[in-house]
């Protein structure tokens, strides 16, 4: 049986480790600040005991914290499993944790996410690149994970990721910008219903997600769109639209944290 250690319990983590242990996975999960509390995943005090054994580590912390988490845990990661990062982050920290599980003789695959995992939970599709891709997608894929493996070093599939944030995230600064100003004067339902209709079948859906997810989710996007933004910046191509979404992400975080 295929042993997963789940580093990081919080939303994306719990719906990995929930889902990878009803699909038949012996998973292990590991976070100080979060309890899972569900029998089907034993949790564990400490990285080591957490990673003993396991095949595959998966991170799913934060960016910011990807990379210190890397550091304590890859001592503990056994010889022949796979490092996968699935956290939201620039190519470069990307390729920095590459490096540190290389010079450790492992294997890291950069692994994107590309649909928030509320939705869809361990099924959401992934994007993975890096030396440690192929093999990710081997080991994952019998428990229902979907992995497209792009060629290219670690930090291809975060570049991939970033760029599909532009659109994404921009879309959703249009739809808040466009349903606020309808909202003065009074015409708020007819345009999102023009908005639904423009973007098809699901749009109504995709709008009510594109709302919701850019609130709750306010500080976490926001620094996607930086990391979005930088990326752009360092390709020499115009970042305008890109720099209203940050400006708009960095609205949102500002009236929560006076809220």
């Amino acid at each position: 049986m295929t042993t997963i250690a789940v580093l990081g319990l919080g939303e994306a983590g719990r719906r990995y480790a929930l889902g990878l242990a009803q699909a038949g996975a012996d998973v292990r999960g590991f976070d100080p600040a979060h309890d899972l509390g569900d029998p089907d995943v034993p949790q564990f005090a400490t990285l080591a005991d957490a990673l003993a054994g396991a095949d595959v580590a998966l991170s799913l912390v934060t960016g910011h914290a990807a990379a210190s988490v890397a550091r304590d845990a890859l001592p503990h990661v056994a010889e022949g499993a796979v490092y996968a990062d699935l956290n939201t982050a620039a190519p470069e920290l990307k390729q920095r944790i590459a490096r540190l599980a290389a010079d450790r003789g492992l294997a890291m695959a950069d692994v994107a996410v590309l649909a928030p995992v509320v939705r869809a939970g361990h099924r959401t599709p992934l994007l993975a690149s890096g030396p440690g891709a192929r093999e990710f997608a081997a080991r994952v894929g019998p428990f229902e994970v979907p992995v497209d493996v792009v060629d290219g070093d670690a930090g291809e599939a975060a570049r991939l990721r970033l760029l599909r944030s532009v659109f994404m995230k921009g879309l959703a600064a249009l739809v808040l910008e466009g349903l606020g100003a309808s909202r003065a004067v009074g015409a708020e339902d007819w345009l999102r219903a023009q908005m639904a209709q423009e973007l098809g079948p699901e749009g109504a859906a995709l709008i009510a997600r594109l709302v919701d997810g850019s609130t709750t989710h306010a500080v976490r996007r926001e620094h996607e769109v930086r990391a979005a933004l930088a990326a752009l910046e360092a390709s020499g191509q115009p970042a305008d639209m890109t720099r209203a979404t940050l400006a708009w992400f960095e609205r949102l975080v500002a009236e929560r944290d006076h809220d």
